[in-house]
């Protein structure tokens, strides 16, 4: 069968069609799978850079995840985490600023962003954390600003002709607002100033807590991803107000009706849509998908991996089978360290 295909739900149509194939369920808005580039491509260059952000955007990805930290003097800085000492040659460089945080009631010993000015950050470059990728960047590149992020991603849309998107993840608003840190009031001031103002605009804000979320949404128009972490466990926040709510109560048609008063979308664990067993096998498919939906959620499913230990046995080491087989649940895009593998796997979807 040969055909033009115009949307993806014009491609779950043929699919209905087509015999001994199954069917691939629509996004919920009928438009292809955004591919989102997970830290960057954070498989090919350091994470959170300016060189695995424009990485990401040379391969296609339509959005860029930053994750946002604070340093001392209350900039936004991209990090995945507070403690830098992993990603970053904090440990050689100032290794007198070694201590133990308490970060979401955990002790966390290493090398912290609000320990550090910005001009200090700024002397710091940035390795590549996992043990199985390149370490050849390791030493080159700089910790960006979300400005700096803003002006990289204006300057290509520029260059390209087309949207590029951002993802920015407040990363433990809680532990920043017991040190009298208002990531909300930074973060919108920069988008705003940068003319974000609206909610068509390419900005999804996601975090894994919830009251900062509620906040966004009583303070900007911007599109809202309750992030839902490991199933059993609860948001910081909630602990802090002595709430006992878990992420898990969270993925049931009451709590999912529940973050679309606030939210957009949901980004849950791939575990969470496909869970995987004890030895590694997937298994039935939750309903999760159908459920956001029906509540009018979006759904972006994270992280997307190539790495053996991250990829069932089942893919055959082939991480677009994996991707397609979720495109086929009607996800409405995934993270991934390899956007160029995303977009691959989507293309081969609409042939």
């Amino acid at each position: 069968m040969k055909a033009k295909i115009g949307t993806w739900t014009t491609l779950a149509a043929l699919w209905l069609a087509a015999p001994l194939m199954a069917a691939p369920l629509p996004t919920l808005d009928g438009t292809p799978p955004l591919v989102i580039g997970h830290r960057g491509a954070s498989a090919e260059r350091p994470e959170h850079t300016l060189a695995s952000y424009l990485r990401a955007i040379e391969v296609g990805a339509d959005f860029v995840e930053p994750d946002l930290v604070m340093t001392k003097d209350n900039h936004l800085v991209t990090r995945h985490e507070p403690e830098i000492g992993l990603t970053t040659d904090a440990p050689a460089k100032f290794p007198d600023r070694k201590r133990t945080a308490m970060i979401d009631g955990k002790p966390v010993e290493g090398w912290f962003a609000e320990d550090f000015t910005l001009a200090e950050l700024k002397t710091l470059r940035a390795i590549q954390p996992h043990p199985d990728r390149s370490k050849e960047y390791d030493g080159q590149f700089e910790i960006p600003t979300l400005q700096e992020v803003i002006d990289l991603v204006r300057a290509e849309e520029k260059k390209r002709g087309r949207t590029i998107g951002i993802y920015p993840e407040t990363k433990h608003p809680t532990y920043f607002a017991q040190m009298g840190k208002d990531m909300n009031t930074v973060l919108l001031d920069i988008l705003r100033r940068n003319y974000f103002h609206h909610s068509s605009d390419a900005v999804f804000i996601q975090s894994f807590e919830i009251s900062n979320l509620k906040d966004l949404s009583k303070r900007s128009k911007h599109k809202l991803i309750q992030l839902l972490g490991n199933e059993s466990s609860t948001p910081y926040d909630q602990i802090i107000n002595g709430s006992k709510k878990t992420y898990r109560d969270m993925m049931n048609p009451d709590g999912l009706a529940e973050i679309a008063k606030y939210a957009y979308g949901i980004g849950p664990s791939k575990t969470s849509i496909i869970p995987i067993d004890k030895d590694g096998r997937t298994m039935p498919r939750s309903s999760l998908v159908g459920w956001a939906h029906k509540a009018g959620l979006r759904v972006y499913p994270y992280t997307f991996r190539s790495e053996p230990r991250h990829l069932p046995a089942e893919y055959r080491n082939d991480l677009t089978e994996e991707m397609k087989r979720f495109f086929a649940l009607g996800v409405d895009g995934i993270f991934t360290d390899e956007p160029a593998t995303g977009v691959k796997a989507r293309a081969e979807m609409g042939k």
